[in-house]
């Protein structure tokens, strides 16, 4: 066993660019640290090795950034991530004044405001962490959007529907906040989220669907699903690529209902006791899947549910990108994952009604064929 991980650690590092494969490591270094074998979890020492960064309320790279509770009941704290205006760049300071903080975000043009949902499988990271911290800076910046990033409650202290909830929580809050609305006195929602954060980013989609609260789109990075069945991807890349099949299994037991298998819809959105979409109107979806992540079948299993209920899906196959790889912007697949999702909220805002399912599927390399015999009967439309 101990031949085979350093073969996986040398072809790991063969593929992934240093910076990403450090951080990557010591996160599994640290993780490994912090889960205990009878389920529960060491969140002293987790709190100690995540760095934490504050709030900034003089702008950094162009965006500034504030803490507010939003719900004193659990303590729910987010943090919030506005462009700043011309007249704060240059190094002329920001007042703190909550009057100049929470001004419109637009008298004149459409702003998108972006609900994110950090990864860490539901036990780790947090709003503040630091490389949460950059990665909604530059959602921000990049995208001309206001981030609110949601320090929803963790497992397996606070298990499934804690961080559903204040999903939805916060979701309300957006949406009654006028100064997060732009010209048309409407907030122009979106939801995002990486690995655990992208679980969220649907089931808050999934609540809204019987609300009159209008997501304009959902954008998941690496979403965190599963299944009792194991997958070709799950075997294949088993131990490869800083993630283990034995490591999800821990966090899905620490965050499911207690007796619950991996086929519930928290896990399995679409698997034997799913919720059919079809005939519903959910927001349309844009899915980043990397090919280096050993849960990419669950993936496109969940791209491949949204297409089948008449959903509009976009997914983008990244063949050599790993967990994680967006937050860092030392490789190319940074900046596509930038891009594409840019443009998908332009996409998105251009109309606030869905009105048919029209699905693009995106990759890039040699693995056309390949996500075509994963994803079965997909219409694929490259767009490389």
């Amino acid at each position: 066993m101990a031949g085979s991980d350093q073969i996986n650690v040398c072809e790991s590092k063969k593929v992934v660019p240093l910076n990403t494969w450090i951080l990557m490591s010591n996160f599994k270094l640290a993780y490994n640290l912090l889960r205990r074998p009878d389920g529960t979890f060491n969140r002293h020492l987790a709190e100690f090795l995540d760095r934490k960064v504050p709030a900034n309320v003089n702008p950094v790279d162009g965006v500034f950034s504030f803490d507010i509770v939003i719900d004193r009941s659990t303590n729910l704290l987010s943090r919030i991530y506005r462009p700043a205006a011309p007249e704060t760049e240059g190094g002329v300071p920001l007042s703190t004044s909550f009057n100049l903080l929470e001004k419109p975000v637009s008298k004149s043009d459409f702003v998108p405001v972006i609900i994110f949902f950090h990864g860490g499988s539901f036990a780790h990271s947090s709003a503040n962490s630091a490389i949460y911290d950059i990665l909604c800076r530059r959602l921000a910046g990049l995208c001309k959007a206001v981030v609110v990033s949601v320090n929803y409650r963790r497992a397996p202290e606070h298990p499934y529907p804690s961080a559903y909830d204040d999903g939805w929580t916060a979701l309300e809050w957006v949406n009654s906040r006028p100064w997060l609305q732009s010209k048309d006195s409407k907030a122009h929602i979106f939801l995002a989220g990486d690995s655990s954060g992208g679980n969220i980013v649907h089931q808050v989609a999934l609540r809204a669907v019987k609300s009159q609260i209008c997501i304009l789109g959902n954008i998941l990075l690496n979403p965190m699903f599963g299944g009792q069945t194991r997958t070709e991807s799950e075997t294949r890349l088993d131990t490869k690529y800083f993630v283990t099949i034995q490591d999800r299994d821990w966090y899905w037991k620490a965050f499911l209902p207690e007796g619950e298998d991996r086929d519930h819809p928290a896990c399995n959105p679409f698997g034997p006791r799913g919720i059919s979409l079809e005939g519903v109107k959910f927001p349309k979806s844009l899915v980043v899947v990397a090919g280096l992540d050993l849960i990419q079948d669950w993936q496109l299993a969940y791209a491949d549910g949204l297409k089948r209920a008449g959903q509009d899906v976009k997914l983008l196959f990244l063949e050599k990108a790993t967990i994680g790889f967006y937050l860092l912007p030392n490789n190319d697949h940074f900046h596509i994952v930038m891009d594409e999702i840019s443009n998908f909220l332009v996409r998105s805002r251009a109309t606030t009604t869905i009105t048919t399912a029209t699905t693009n599927y995106c990759c890039f390399g040699s693995m056309c064929f390949w996500i075509a015999r994963k994803c079965k009967k997909m219409k694929l439309v490259f767009c490389c």
